[in-house]
């Protein structure tokens, strides 16, 4: 295996690592509204988050980052063509941790209201646009022989790309409800549970629809078996939350957007960008690389310190383990 096939298999790596994470991430956020009934419990919902909303979002800014070094040009067409959306992406996470950081600061009822609607919103958002932006990576989009995008943002906006954007709207908002079962306590945790099932069933229709659609469309042997996993562990997942076993019902929820995302990955492989105008000025693990010694030296540089974030994160959670509710809110004007 060559070290630009590597290098894709990292990259997928962070990315499918950053959707799990800020999955539930983005799901509690969502469920400040559908869930939480009064302050209090958008506080708990708020809460559950607070220690690792911001380690989650680092996934993200690494594989941005090793998607820069690694493949330059697909990080150039990518970002040049898909600027609007990404634009728009990045305003909603600025603003998210700003709303987070700036809700408990003053006690009135309106200041507190306007920024969890922000959190609402931001959280919303982007989870809703990483799909189309995913569907369109997998789809192809109009590169020329230049390997730049020649579209519109018009043409982001495709029904393939759309329904890209529900599956991961209702995956993670289900395993953000699933997550809230797993963390709290009392009827919030009752709630979460009923609410994960009504959410699951949606996102089961729009994911299948979805993947299948991917697999006849560009899927191999490999996406297949990623599909057949994905699919399993949804079902699995809306069998463990019925019964209460929320830790089972999280792996599994993590699980299914673990394999969703793989499935791309491998019916992506080895274009990183196809080009719906002609199949030869697709971007491709081979075309779009950095040289062989700056994949060296960014492979050193990931072996040292990947493992190292790693353990710092699984320790954050593990520190931050314990489930909490409204009666754990000192103070609930905040």
């Amino acid at each position: 295996m060559h070290l630009h096939d590597v290098w894709f298999v990292l990259i997928a790596v962070l990315w499918t690592g950053y959707f799990f994470l800020e999955g539930f991430d983005f799901g509690i956020g969502i469920l400040t509204k559908l869930l939480a009934r009064d302050r209090p419990e958008r506080r708990v919902l708020i809460n559950t988050i607070g220690p690792v909303w911001d380690g989650n979002e680092v996934w993200l800014l690494t594989a941005g980052g090793a998607t820069f070094a690694a493949f330059p040009d697909w990080y150039a067409t990518l970002f040049s063509g898909f600027y609007l959306p990404l634009l728009v992406i990045l305003v909603c996470l600025i603003v998210r941790g700003v709303a987070f950081e700036y809700r408990a600061k003053r006690p009135e009822e309106n200041w507190q209201r306007n920024w969890e609607h922000a959190i609402f919103w931001t959280s919303l958002v982007p989870a809703f646009l990483w799909g189309v932006a995913f569907g369109n990576i997998v789809r192809g989009v109009k590169i020329d022989q230049h390997f730049e995008y020649v579209g519109s943002v018009w043409d982001l906006l495709n029904p393939y790309a759309l329904l890209g954007g529900l599956v991961t709207l209702t995956l993670f908002t289900f395993h953000g409800a699933v997550f809230t079962a797993l963390k709290t306590v009392g009827d919030i945790r009752v709630r979460a549970r009923k609410l994960a099932l009504r959410v699951g069933l949606v996102a089961a229709v729009v994911a299948l629809a979805f993947l299948l659609w991917t697999q006849v469309h560009s899927g191999n042997g490999r996406s297949l078996v990623a599909l057949i996993v994905a699919v399993a562990a949804l079902v699995a997942a809306l069998v463990a939350n019925q019964a209460g076993r929320e830790g089972w019902s999280f792996a599994l929820s993590g699980l299914t957007i673990v394999a969703a995302v793989a499935m791309l990955f491998l019916s992506l492989f080895p274009n990183v960008m196809p080009s719906t105008l002609n199949g030869d000025w697709s971007l491709t693990v081979t075309n779009a690389s950095s040289t062989p010694y700056t994949l060296k030296i960014m492979t050193w540089c990931a072996a040292i310190a990947t493992p190292l974030v790693m353990l710092y994160q699984g320790w954050t959670y593990w520190v931050f383990r314990k489930r909490i509710g409204t009666q754990h809110i000192a103070d609930i004007a905040h």
